[in-house]
């Protein structure tokens, strides 16, 4: 395992002492109770924070009791994440892993909307299942805190390392990644999550990347073909849907930047502000579906590509939130296909349903609406596109 020290999750015997740097970080204190007492601390940033930091110190380190190995910190973390669903989500459901053998070893690849959700419900669904939790690939733009750095290999995270230069230290990196992924998978037999792409889909376009599916292979014997290394590492792809994304305001404000050929600056804090607002705010429905293993089938990342894309296409639930975006989009007058889907939801106060999003919408720029809109409507079109495929049309 040497080889993999500086990307790897943290083992037991690394807890304790990454808690206590936790703690006792004034960075991350100081983070939290900005977001907690925004206006105070505008105000008087420098003495209300150092007031409250011993306060919330103390806080933190009873909610830490009894916490001293991985499995401690995941089972608190899980708990934590129903009881924020619990206020946060109007219900949530998985489908699909009864297809999958339990003692099978996989790598969960799902579309990506949502940082820190994403992983955390993939293993929701294999923890209500009494499944062993998976490893989460995590992109180390997101560890440039030390204390994020520990938050996330506390909780079985390991390192994509996008930030490397050169051409060969970059290769190298990836090649290392992919041994590791491999490592994980056939040696230790622990799952992984991993999103298709790098970085959330914004437009809600679901997409897998090429170059993610080549980076799984680097690490393929030497008489070994794509087909037989890829099948190894046993691929499921997962459909995650939100019936409302708590970060559309912030996605849609973003895209329209770049559709404006304006340079968007991100805030040294972003990234973070999105994992908070992705768990605390507002998610509507949500559903987690489970695909079928893709088999050692495929000869090259395209056709991987395909078949993943396929499955998460078909597999993602339509919410009423899609189903009304699509319609918004000058779909009305297909009367018969709106129908068709609206009849998935078959109790749904239509009417209730769409001046909820309506109001929602409503909410953001007037410039950023149809982005928006657009992002909710696109799953739509793509489960269209691969039922039309299925039908031979």
């Amino acid at each position: 395992m040497n080889d993999f020290e500086d990307i790897r999750p943290y083992n037991d015997s690394e807890v304790p002492s990454a808690l206590t740097r936790m703690v006792a970080d004034p960075e991350l204190l100081d983070l939290l109770l900005t977001r907690e007492f925004p206006r105070i601390t505008k105000v008087l940033p420098g003495i209300f924070t150092w007031i409250l930091r011993p306060f919330l110190r103390r806080k933190l380190r009873n909610l830490m009791v009894g916490v001293s190995t991985v499995a401690d910190f995941q089972a608190h973390m899980t708990s934590r994440l129903m009881a924020v669903l619990e206020t946060t989500s109007d219900s949530y459901g998985f489908g699909g892993l009864d297809n999958i053998p339990s003692e099978n070893t996989c790598l969960y690849m799902s579309n990506h909307r949502d940082i820190a959700l994403d992983p955390a419900m993939v293993n929701l669904g294999l923890h209500k299942q009494g499944r062993p939790l998976v490893r989460i690939a995590i992109g180390d733009n997101l560890l440039s805190k030390p204390f994020a750095a520990d938050l996330m290999r506390i909780n079985r995270s390991f390192i994509v390392k996008r930030s490397v230069k050169g051409r060969r230290e970059k290769f190298e990196a990836l090649k290392n990644l992919s041994c590791y992924v491999r490592h994980s998978i056939v040696q230790e037999k622990v799952s992984i999550w991993i999103a298709q792409a790098e970085g959330r889909a914004k437009n809600g376009e679901d997409r897998t990347e090429t170059a993610l599916l080549k980076m799984l292979a680097l690490s393929k014997g030497k008489d070994q073909s794509f087909a037989a290394a890829t099948g190894e590492l046993n691929i499921v792809p997962v459909a995650i849907s939100y019936e409302y994304d708590p970060c559309d305001a912030q996605k849609a404000g973003e895209l329209y930047a770049q559709q404006e050929g304006l340079t968007y600056v991100k805030d040294p804090y972003e990234d973070l502000d999105s994992i908070v607002k992705g768990l605390t705010g507002y998610k509507g429905r949500i559903q987690v579906n489970f695909g079928d293993p893709v088999a050692d089938n495929y000869e090259d990342a395209d056709s991987l590509a395909t078949e993943v894309d396929r499955q998460i296409g078909i597999n993602y639930q339509l919410f009423p939130t899609n189903i009304m975006a699509w319609a918004m989009q000058g779909n009305e007058q297909k009367v018969d296909i709106l129908e068709s889907l609206k009849s998935l939801w078959p109790k749904e106060d239509w009417l209730h349903a769409e001046q909820q999003f309506k109001n929602h919408i409503n909410t953001l720029p007037l410039e950023h609406q149809a982005i928006a809109v657009g992002a909710y409507a696109a799953p739509v079109d793509n489960q269209l596109h691969y039922l039309s495929q299925q039908q031979g049309h």
